[in-house]
């Protein structure tokens, strides 16, 4: 069976940038073990903006401009991208929350195989949420899990609430 990861948004601006919390600064050494000791298929999402990001609809309802493309904001937590030398991995860039380009690129890598889905990452209350009940709707049949030691969210309140909402959407909460 083919294992997929989905290592979501683990960007500067939301580690310790601009929507930085002390929560997904903690995380990030978890984050780091487990794409370490994944085998398996890894793909990795960038939250991607553009200089007109505050004219977005994002941006009037958050206006905080963070991973705009280009930016030391929008690379990768340096410790995440360390942890991903010498792994062959994916790279997604979207422009919302949840992908819509993502199903199809697992759909490839499975090809034929049974696969398994697992995502950690930033932020359980609104990308990995996202992201994750995208892929159940696509993949109603595949387990799908997420690794709550491997997330944070906006508050430790919404990450709560998050991991719920996709718990009773039939994804697995590790």
């Amino acid at each position: 069976m083919k294992k997929i990861l989905i290592v979501v948004d683990m960007q500067k601006d939301f580690v310790d940038g601009a929507l930085g919390t002390k929560e997904a600064v903690a995380i990030v050494d978890n984050v780091v073990k487990k794409i370490e000791t994944f085998d398996g298929e890894i793909f990795v999402t960038y939250d991607t903006h553009f200089d007109n990001y505050m004219e977005t609809a994002e941006g009037k309802k958050l206006p905080v401009p963070h991973c705009i493309k280009g930016t030391d904001g929008w690379k990768l937590d340096t410790k995440i991208q360390n942890a991903l030398l010498g792994k062959e991995y994916k790279e997604v860039e979207k422009i919302t929350f949840g992908s819509v380009d993502l199903p199809m690129l697992v759909k490839e890598a499975a090809g034929e195989e049974e696969f398994t889905i697992e995502l950690v990452g930033l932020c359980t209350d609104i990308c990995v949420v996202s992201n994750a009940l995208l892929l159940k709707a696509n993949f109603p049949e595949v387990e799908i899990s997420v690794d709550s030691t491997c997330c944070a969210a906006v508050t430790p309140d919404t990450h709560e609430a998050a991991l719920s909402t996709m718990g009773c959407c039939q994804i697995n909460i590790i």
